[in-house]
């Protein structure tokens, strides 16, 4: 672990702490993207934005704490793209469909009905992204964020970059707890994105200068981390293939530690 991993989790489980005793998260949230309470209102008040109402396509993590968000895009009739949990197919995107879902909004959005009922996709498959929603575990006010630290949200915002579908046109909010929102600094590495807004139950902050990574940061995984996400191993070995000469760790974030 390097010393800005043990910064991030040291942030971590300030976060964590935080928020489970002053009564914003169930107990059982520490190591996790925190299914924080007031989820629903905080949909309900993203759902409000300018962004959200201009956008057709939305990516979205499979955590819990996103549930209502990707009910809401659904029922708006927003495609939706959510992750498969873990990356652990090489389409590692489920499309949902609002008007293909064969399920209520609330069972499709759900991880078993996807698994059940959407198409798994890959990026060469997908649509350019409107909105990216992003589970975090800690935000600040300039848009810096923090996962849970296995790199996953990381990882699927760097795919999409690479392959044109996250611009600079994109929006990336978080929807967290007011309890979430530090006011400190949050370490950053290079791989990292920061946000365009943060949503609570109680108000949208609009961060400035939101920063994108330029793709993935290969340098920043071990081979038993691209090993386990079969699109990275895909991947790795294409560009090693294509570049012979270059150092297979020297060009494409360490995601390990978000």
């Amino acid at each position: 672990m390097t010393s800005i991993d043990r910064l991030k989790q040291r942030v971590r489980e300030r976060a964590w702490h935080r928020l489970m005793d002053g009564g914003g998260a169930p107990p059982d949230s520490f190591g996790k993207i925190p299914g924080f309470h007031g989820a629903e209102a905080t949909a309900e008040r993203l759902a409000g934005l300018d962004v959200w109402q201009r956008s057709t396509v939305v990516k979205a993590n499979p955590d819990r704490a996103q549930l209502p968000v990707r009910v809401r895009a659904l029922e708006d009739g927003k495609r939706l793209y959510m992750a498969v949990p873990r990356m652990a197919t090489l389409e590692p995107f489920y499309l949902l469909d609002p008007d293909a879902l064969g399920l209520p909004a609330e069972e499709a959005a759900g991880k078993s009905g996807a698994a059940q009922l959407a198409p798994r996709v890959g990026v060469e498959d997908m649509e350019p992204i409107d909105l990216v929603v992003c589970g975090s575990v800690a935000v600040n006010r300039s848009g810096a964020r923090i996962g849970k630290g296995a790199g996953y949200s990381d990882l699927e915002v760097a795919l999409l970059i690479e392959a044109g579908l996250v611009t600079e046109r994109t929006v990336i909010i978080a929807p967290v707890h007011q309890l979430q929102v530090l006011e400190e600094d949050i370490p950053e590495s290079e791989h990292d994105f920061s946000v365009d807004y943060i949503v609570t139950p109680d108000e949208v902050i609009r961060c400035p200068a939101p920063r994108r990574p330029s793709g993935i940061v290969w340098s920043d995984l071990t081979p038993e981390k691209i090993a386990a996400i079969p699109v990275l191993a895909a991947r790795h070995a294409l560009h090693r293939s294509e570049s012979p000469a270059v150092h297979p760790q020297s060009t494409l974030p360490n995601l390990q530690g978000k």
